[in-house]
């Protein structure tokens, strides 16, 4: 990608920088004198990947958030935030897919799975000084951490901010309280349909996708055991609903595997 920057004089400098579909997030604002960089910094009221919430924030208040933010980007299976840990910043899922678990009397427990762009650590931050639960990247991922002054100062005065961040808050709220009655109320093979079908509607748009937790991992999700989650697998591979290649599922007959969602 090439950039042309103009600085006060007539001077045109054009900087190239090498990036990838998973690099593309914001753009750069470069301070020059006498026609030479000395300071690069993110501007997130050029970012493609800002919230609704953040889409409401004025330009100063834009200004100030890239001032209160750092981006982190985090391979598959590192902790993005950890349980009980001390917390200061927001997190805000940019780009990838992570797991929000929580460590119980017994197990861990997959919440939910958060796709991008989405806030992670609201209920367990916003309030609290150490986080309640945890999130992992389950691919590789791009979190931006903002200080919780920063966030606040906005939930106080900007009320179109405040208001799509309840939105947020009550659309989590809502896919937990169904989550909840579907896990109870649906057998194994509901469940697992129910997840094939989440993953190809949600996150990959696509009928062939890799799944991203493991075996053990989509039993959690599903409160099932591993072995009960291999057998529906296999069984639902031997009746022609998908197709699969170590994690790669191929779902061929959709309108058979919404109807064993929706019967439970």
């Amino acid at each position: 990608m090439r950039i042309k920057i103009f600085a006060n004089t007539n001077t045109v400098i054009e900087y190239k920088y090498k990036c990838d579909v998973h690099h593309i997030y914001s753009y750069i604002w470069l301070r020059l004198t006498n026609s030479s960089i000395i300071m690069s910094e993110q501007i997130c009221e050029y970012c493609i990947f800002k919230s609704p919430a953040a889409q409401r924030l004025s330009s100063q208040e834009l200004l100030r958030l890239s001032k209160n933010c750092t981006e982190v980007n985090f391979k598959k299976e590192e902790i993005i935030f950890k349980q009980e840990s001390f917390s200061s910043n927001i997190a805000y899922l940019k780009h990838g897919l992570a797991k929000v678990h929580i460590t119980g009397p017994k197990n861990e427990q997959i919440i939910r799975i958060a796709q991008a762009p989405a806030y992670l650590g609201i209920p367990t931050t916003i309030n609290e000084k150490t986080n309640k639960y945890s999130a992992t990247s389950i691919e590789n991922t791009t979190v931006c951490f903002i200080d919780i002054e920063t966030f606040r100062h906005f939930i106080n005065h900007n009320g179109s901010f405040a208001y799509e961040i309840i939105l947020e808050l009550c659309q989590n709220e809502i896919y937990s309280f169904t989550k909840c009655v579907n896990r109870t109320q649906k057998q194994i093979h509901g469940r697992v349909a129910e997840a094939l079908l989440m993953f190809l509607d949600e996150v990959y748009k696509s009928n062939e996708y890799e799944l991203p937790l493991s075996r053990i991992e989509f039993g959690n999700f599903l409160d099932a055991t591993r072995e009960s989650v291999s057998r529906v697998l296999t069984e639902f591979n031997q009746d022609g609903l998908i197709e699969i290649k170590g994690r790669k599922i191929k779902i061929l007959n959709q309108i058979m595997l919404e109807k064993v969602s929706r019967n439970g």
